[in-house]
Formats: C-alpha cells, structure tokens, sequence
C-alpha cells in the first residue's frame, strides 16, 4: 500500500479518496479551507495549491500527487495556470507520480466521439488552457521530470454535484419537487454523462499503475443520453411525476449571463449541448477493468444524496 495525496475537497476527490482509502492506502486530501472530508481513514490537510513547496511538503513520500482542484468556471484564466504549475513542480520536486482530472474541452468541437487520439484543438479560453495543462504535464513526462497521466470526463452528476452549469446538478432539486426544469441548449442532443464515483474510481486506478503514465484516459461513462432522457430517468428512480422538460431561450441566458459573470463561458461551450457530444472510454475499460456504474444505481445515490441535502 502506498501514500496517496489528494488537492481538492469536492465530488472528485472526495470519490478519488474514497476509492483510495477502499483499497487500503493512505491518503491526504487538501484543499485552502483544509475541510474533513467523510471518510474513515482520510487524513484532511490545509494547503495553498498555488504553492508548490507547500504542496511537495504533504507529497513527501507520496506514490501519487491528485489534481482534483475545481477553480470558479469564469477565473479558470486567472487560477488554473498558477495551480497547475505549482502542482507539476512539486510532483517534480518530490517524485510523485501526477494524476489530474481533466474534461474534454480541450478537445473542441468534433462531429464523432471522442478518443483520447484526438488532438486537443480548442480554440476558446477556457479549451486551450485545459489543453496547454495536458501538453505542459506530457513533455515535463517526455523529459523525464515527472510522470504524468490525466483523466477526461463528461458533464459530471452524482452526490454532491451543485454545479450550476450541469444538468442533474442543477434541475434535480426542481425535478424532485414535481416542477417543470429548463435546460441548456437542445434538450433531445445525445450527451455523454459521468458518474462522479466512476470518475474516482479511475484516478484511483491511474495513480496505482505503471500502464497509466504518459497517456490521457477517458472515464468510462454510461451510454449517451439527451438531457430529457437523463431528466427523465431521474424521475422514474425517484418515483415523482414525468419531467416536463423545456429549454431556456438563448435571448434569456444572454441576459442573464451579463448580470452572472460566472455564466459567461459558458458561451464558449454551448456547442456541447447543441450538437451530439459523446465520449469513448473503452480503451479505459479494457486497460483497467473499470465499467461504468449502472444508471438506476447512480442515479439512486445521487438522488438520495440530494434528498438529505
């Protein structure tokens, strides 16, 4: 067993620790709050993520360093270059192997489903940064400075996921309560979904094997749903009425994205719900013998999670 750390308290990696701590490892989860995480075993730790000394100071000795930080959606220009440079470095400095979570912005817009193959192409803000962290991390790799992998997922739903931007994150609470829920672009686009525990479960497997450096690896994921099948299923597991399904006007986002500074990128990223957006995670699934969790039995934990809350 190995000593695991972990930067970043939310859904991931809580779900990364989680899975960690299952397979009997030590693990540190730090974030700038230095808030408990619930999970017998884990130890909870303060730290800057924007200090590499002060993050190589909790890797010492580490097998894995985790990137599972989750910076505000509109500042990703201002907070992601300094954090994940501060990262890197002390994966360097201490000879932990770097695990990030990433999404599949870098990859732009496509018109089939996403392979790891795939060049990272974006051109919009926040694409081109999660690009440039991969290209940094994978020649710092390439030198033979660290080793690094990095794990993509889809729009993440499951316990704990509040986030505005995300479908069941955001409409579940309305769903629950028998109202009618308006979603982002067209409701009936096939949409590649992940399971927050499904993606702990990956990084996890990463940072314990030697066959996941140098190489970025897709989540395995469900099979595509629209936003209405997935509204749709959420009902029928929770046993309220039918989801009435809408979606909002773009003239009425507009408007309120300029009064919602955290709602302006996603501007740069509606094409993901107004086109097919689907993610291949096979070659994950064969390599690491993960399988996605069955929809019912996520969508029940998600459900009952957000019941409590």
């Amino acid at each position: 067993m190995g000593k695991h750390v972990i930067i970043g308290t939310g859904g991931v990696g809580t779900a990364t620790a989680t899975a960690l701590a299952a397979s009997g490892h030590e693990v540190v989860v730090a974030s700038r709050s230095g808030r408990q995480v619930n999970v017998e075993g884990v130890t909870s730790q303060q730290v800057d993520a924007t200090d590499p000394q002060a993050i190589a100071r909790l890797a010492q000795g580490a097998d894995a360093l985790y990137n599972c930080v989750n910076p505000e959606y509109h500042r990703w220009a201002q907070d992601w270059p300094p954090m994940a440079s501060a990262l890197l470095l002390a994966a360097e400095i201490t000879g932990a192997g770097l695990v990030t979570m990433s999404n599949l912005y870098g990859y732009g817009p496509v018109d089939h489903p996403m392979t790891t193959a795939d060049p990272l192409a974006a051109s919009y803000t926040n694409g081109a940064i999660r690009a440039e962290m991969w290209h940094e991390a994978l020649a710092a790799h390439a030198a033979g400075r660290v080793r690094a992998t990095e794990a993509r997922a889809s729009d993440f739903f499951g316990p704990g996921v509040v986030d505005q931007s995300a479908c069941l994150g955001r409409l579940l609470p309305r769903l629950l309560n028998g109202k009618k829920v308006s979603v982002l672009g067209n409701p009936d686009q096939l949409h590649t979904w992940t399971y927050v525990p499904d993606a702990g479960a990956t990084l996890a497997a990463l940072g314990t094997s030697e066959d996941a450096w140098g190489t970025a690896w897709h989540v395995p994921s469900g099979p595509p749903l629209t936003q209405r099948e997935l509204l749709q299923e959420a009902a029928r597991v929770a046993g309220v009425a039918p989801a009435r399904v809408g979606s909002i006007p773009q003239v009425a986002f507009a408007a309120v994205a300029l009064l919602q500074p955290k709602l302006r990128p996603l501007k740069d990223t509606s094409y993901q719900f107004t086109r097919p957006f689907i993610m291949e995670s096979d070659a994950t699934t064969r390599a690491f013998d993960i399988t996605a969790t069955d929809l019912d039995t996520a969508l029940e934990a998600t459900i009952e999670a957000a019941r409590a809350a």
